[in-house]
């Protein structure tokens, strides 16, 4: 019997759409996976400052079915930067009790932090390979002639320490081919989330359609446009709400639609002062709800709208097309160009243009048939990008950092 390969992950903190894919590798009968985690603060609730400092307390659990451990901490402010956490015993943990590598590879989260490249240099000073999963993509931000010299340099290092990549998408993967070269090895391990939990808890959520529509006081003749995300400025909510006030049929008149935004956030006041000055009366805001609560706005959406400027992905996306409903996109959404083509899953604009974005919105809804056949799209594209994928693309990794794993 062959033995098992033996994988270490290393990441800040547990992540709520991190811990079911955890679970899906440890199912695996050759992975013998243990997850080092540099803090618990996702466990123990924090002030969200993403939420305006709304308290979070994740309702999905965050450490069943997978072994893990909490390395002794440095330092911990309750979030994710670049110094903090900062845990001390990796190098003991990937060495083990005999002195040599108790691990066959190491996975790292994010390449950005003190613990991660730490991490790095602990696994190859013990002959481990190393493989890297990140969102970064080109569209990042500006930088000048010093700081993108400093970062060539940087990636010229990095490339050293690292054995493969893992891509989470197109854009993602074009990044690492500019840093690192057409020739570095990447394995496709896309950004999904739990397919079959969020269809499952739509098929739930039907039963209490009408009770949500009642409590949110929804006419359900009408049609429902939701964001449901940070209140941030770089979400561009607002942008949003500019675009529901065109689809006004005349001066005073209200839009057809009903406008309900779902989060929390330093934006908030102002996109409700917003709101209050259109004079309408179909915008809903719902406050910050729980990941388990979302499927039941996801049910009542005709069409679910991010706007955001410098999304790196959006799994929310991920999570409204297991529901079936059509998306609207902006050009700067990370998951685009893998999951929404232009009138056939939805519509993408261009960010910040918001006639561009009523646009979009007129097209999704112009016949209740348009919007539905939409999120059927949505739906099967969905299917094609799961866990089962991001297997697949781990166990290519391993098999070739590690010659242990048949693809």
């Amino acid at each position: 019997m062959k033995s098992k390969i033996r994988l270490a992950y290393l990441v800040s903190h547990p992540i709520q759409y991190q811990a079911p894919l955890l679970r899906r590798i440890a199912q695996e009968p050759d992975i013998d996976l243990t997850v080092f985690f540099g803090s618990d603060f996702s466990v123990r609730g924090y002030k969200d400052e993403g939420f305006g400092g709304v308290g979070v307390k994740w309702d999905v659990p965050l450490l069943e079915g997978y072994r893990h451990e909490f390395l002794p901490a440095l330092r911990d402010n309750a979030k994710a930067t670049v110094l903090s956490p900062l845990s001390y015993g990796i190098v003991s943990r990937l060495r083990g009790a005999k002195g040599e590598a108790a691990f066959d590879a190491l996975w790292v989260h994010g390449y950005s932090t003190a613990n991660a490249m730490h991490g790095m240099l602990a696994a190859k000073s013990l002959g481990i390979p190393v493989l890297l999963r990140a969102e970064s993509w080109l569209r990042d931000r500006e930088r000048n002639g010093p700081r993108l010299a400093a970062k060539k340099l940087f990636f010229k290092m990095l490339k050293e320490m690292v054995d493969g990549i893992l891509p989470i998408g197109t854009l993602n993967a074009e990044y690492w081919r500019h840093y690192l070269g057409d020739d570095f090895p990447l394995f496709l391990m896309p950004y999904a989330v739990n397919n079959d939990y969020f269809q499952q808890r739509g098929r739930e959520a039907q039963a209490g359609r009408a009770a949500l529509l009642q409590e949110l006081n929804l006419d359900p003749s009408r049609p429902v446009i939701l964001f449901a995300s940070k209140l941030q400025t770089r979400k561009r909510c607002s942008d949003l709400v500019e675009a529901y006030k065109n689809l006004s049929p005349g001066p005073g008149m209200e839009p057809h639609p009903y406008l309900v935004i779902v989060g929390d956030g330093e934006e908030r006041a102002a996109l409700e002062s917003q709101a209050a000055a259109s004079g309408f009366s179909g915008i809903r805001f719902c406050g910050f709800r729980n990941q388990s609560e979302l499927p039941r706005f996801f049910d009542i959406a005709t069409v679910f709208v991010l706007p955001s400027r410098h999304e790196p992905w959006g799994l929310i996306v991920n999570e409204v097309m297991n529901a079936g409903r059509a998306v609207i996109v902006s050009d700067d959404v990370g998951c685009q160009p893998d999951l929404v083509t232009e009138g056939v899953e939805g519509c993408i604009f261009r960010v910040g243009d918001v006639a561009a974005l009523t646009d979009a919105l007129r097209k999704v809804l112009a016949t209740p048939d348009t919007a539905k056949l939409m999120g059927q799209r949505g739906l099967e594209r969905i299917q094609t990008w799961s866990y089962e994928e991001d297997i697949r693309g781990l166990r290519c990794a391993l098999a070739e950092v590690t010659h242990k794993i048949p693809a």
